[in-house]
């Protein structure tokens, strides 16, 4: 018997947690088939986190595409179709692939699983990002500069503690209604061991009643716990350089892993800074927004001491 996952209209960090919720009480070898008919729009995180939702299942899934046809187009730009047909049965008209010209895709979804797929993730992105976060959000070279690096270890936190392949998307869009603002959006998805397996790994790692996935996130994201640094003081600072350039160019920064999600939010965002309990989903996914900067604000770096404080 197949259960079907109703993919919601609007497919975002927040509605995918629809997808986990009927997900979640299955066991992994229950067949499943994914709903996507009615679906009209989904971002970098949507996307990608459907793909895990796949890999994380042990007998394939179906995949029903969705009718509308300008979002099947979206889709394909993205890259989504490509990869979608490596983990799930799809059902329904796959457009023919074609090269992306589509100046909102920076990346189009790309597979990540070792350091050679980072390298190649950033030199791909590194001139067209150049021309959208400078010509489109107005940002300054130093920020343009480390967006690199901000990518480049948000894409080694796969290689490094994920256990298998994830895959990172980034595009560039209008936040009308919730910002009123161009924003550049990065998503960096895996279904692997998720945070607090990889920190228990770690040699002397202790356990105490208040650990979980919360504390793992807590751990890594706000003191650049890591399960390396034990032993190379040069590993496991990459969520130290993400929060650091979140904070400074007032970005924010969510992470999901296992039950618990949490959020380094700037003025400009409401979110939760930490939500725990909730329905259970592999691995670890980690949303960056990066917004405008509109003519007149004062300059990030004036700011930056008083954010780069986690909150």
């Amino acid at each position: 018997m197949t259960t079907v996952i109703n993919v919601p209209p609007s497919l975002d960090e927040q509605t995918f947690e629809h997808v986990v919720e009927q997900l979640a009480p299955l066991p992994p070898d229950q067949k499943v088939l994914f709903d996507a008919r009615r679906a009209r729009w989904a971002s970098p995180y949507g996307l990608t986190a459907l793909l895990c939702a796949a890999q994380s299942r042990t007998e394939r899934a179906d995949f029903a595409i969705p009718e509308h046809p300008d979002t099947v187009s979206y889709w394909a730009r993205a890259g989504f179709f490509r990869h979608a047909a490596d983990v799930f049965d799809l059902h329904g008209t796959v457009p023919r692939s074609r090269e992306t010209r589509d100046s909102s895709v920076l990346l189009e979804i790309t597979p990540v699983s070792q350091s050679d797929d980072v390298h190649t993730v950033v030199s791909r992105i590194q001139s067209k990002a150049a021309e959208i976060l400078h010509g489109e959000l107005h940002l300054e070279t130093a920020a343009i500069m480390g967006f690199g690096m901000m990518l480049s270890e948000a894409c080694q936190n796969i290689v490094e503690h994920a256990g298998r392949g994830g895959w990172v998307s980034v595009q560039a869009y209008s936040w009308r209604k919730r910002l009123g603002r161009r924003v550049v959006v990065i998503a960096v998805c895996d279904a692997g061991i998720g945070f607090r397996q990889s920190l228990e790994s770690a040699a002397g790692h202790r356990r105490d009643d208040r650990w979980g996935d919360a504390r793992a996130l807590q751990s890594a994201v706000l003191q650049s716990v890591s399960r390396h640094l034990s032993r190379d003081a040069g590993r496991g600072q990459g969520l130290a350089g993400i929060r650091r350039y979140c904070a400074r160019w007032e970005c924010k920064l969510s992470v999901r892993s296992g039950a618990a999600r949490i959020a380094l939010t700037p003025e400009w965002d409401e979110d939760e800074a930490m939500r725990d309990g909730l329905p259970y989903f592999p691995g670890a996914q980690v949303q960056i927004i990066i917004p405008e900067r509109l003519p007149g604000e004062p300059a990030p770096a004036v700011r930056a001491r008083a954010t780069d404080r986690p909150r």
